[in-house]
């Protein structure tokens, strides 16, 4: 680290401003609150993980003690084998893949539009787009709810990928990264007569996967985690989400032979797993995102 400063040349701070004895404090100080608000918020995900592998008794012990006395494998599979929480897991993996492909084709497509494409009055609507970012997505779920009753999709899965299809986010995201291709790639397309929409998925997508790993990787955790619209519009214990039938098990904690505080402690930590596994695996990627539009020509 101290070899990557004195070579530093750019940013806010350069390695000749490190030779100076308040610039290092700053620096260490600035280190320190980083460190504090890494562990902040890592501890609850620690206490869940520890705290998931007592029974109930450990958890109300006096005095209290950190660690249970044995980290038990088995207790994982016993919970979900008793809650037959496999199903619940398949659910989710179906909203989020219907999440993904839809997130990436309509907000996708959507972008080349206003990036590439630019029909007349193409400016008004992407002035809504933006102006969407104004309205609450709570104040939103009344009328969408109320929509979603009129077409008759309650207990389905539709409305859970089409609420990603129209993000405005993401569709920011393509825009940008759009409109930083060559534009001579397709000026010959055009010269080769290739349609528009044709052009999109022999010519953008190709060279868009970046941007599309970048979306598909917020849409899936987004769509993991979701829990008030799938709350909502899946009534079907068999098509709850996984975020679905926790809230559930809480409330109904009781009529559930042998399930306690222990086991809803071990839920909810086979729950953000995957996320946290997703998170590890695409790391780069999800940090680099403000970058994903930095392709110059």
């Amino acid at each position: 680290m101290l070899k990557r400063l004195r070579n530093k040349s750019s940013g806010i701070l350069t390695a000749a401003d490190y030779k100076k004895v308040r610039f290092r404090v700053l620096y260490w100080i600035i280190i320190f609150i980083l460190f504090v608000a890494v562990l902040t918020a890592i501890t609850p995900i620690l206490w869940l993980f520890i705290s998931s592998f007592k029974d109930a008794e450990e958890l109300t012990s006096t005095p209290y003690h950190l660690f249970p006395d044995a980290f038990d494998l088995g207790k994982l599979v016993e919970v979900w084998n008793m809650l037959d929480f496999g199903k619940y897991f398949l659910n989710t993996i179906i909203v989020v893949v219907g999440a993904v492909i839809c997130s990436v084709f309509f907000n996708g497509l959507l972008a080349y539009t206003f990036a590439i494409v630019k029909p007349k009055g193409w400016k008004i609507f992407y002035g809504l787009v933006l102006g969407s970012y104004m309205i609450p997505a709570v104040t939103s779920i009344v009328p969408l709810y109320t929509q979603i009753i009129n077409f008759g999709m309650i207990n389905s899965y539709v409305p859970l990928w089409f609420m990603f299809g129209a993000n405005a986010y993401y569709l920011i995201m393509f825009k940008n990264y759009f409109e930083s291709l060559p534009k001579a790639l397709f000026e010959a397309a055009e010269m080769d007569r290739c349609g528009k929409f044709k052009a999109f998925f022999t010519v953008v997508v190709p060279m868009s996967r970046p941007i599309i790993g970048v979306v598909a990787i917020f849409t899936m955790t987004a769509a993991w985690s979701d829990f008030l619209l799938p709350y909502l519009v899946l009534n079907d214990d068999s098509m709850m989400t996984v975020m679905v039938k926790i809230y559930n098990l809480q409330t109904t904690m009781g009529s559930v032979q042998g399930f306690g505080p222990d086991k809803l402690l071990m839920i909810l930590t086979i729950s953000i797993l995957p996320q946290i596994v997703i998170f590890a695996i695409f790391q780069r990627q999800i940090t680099g995102s403000s970058a994903a539009g930095a392709v110059k020509e």
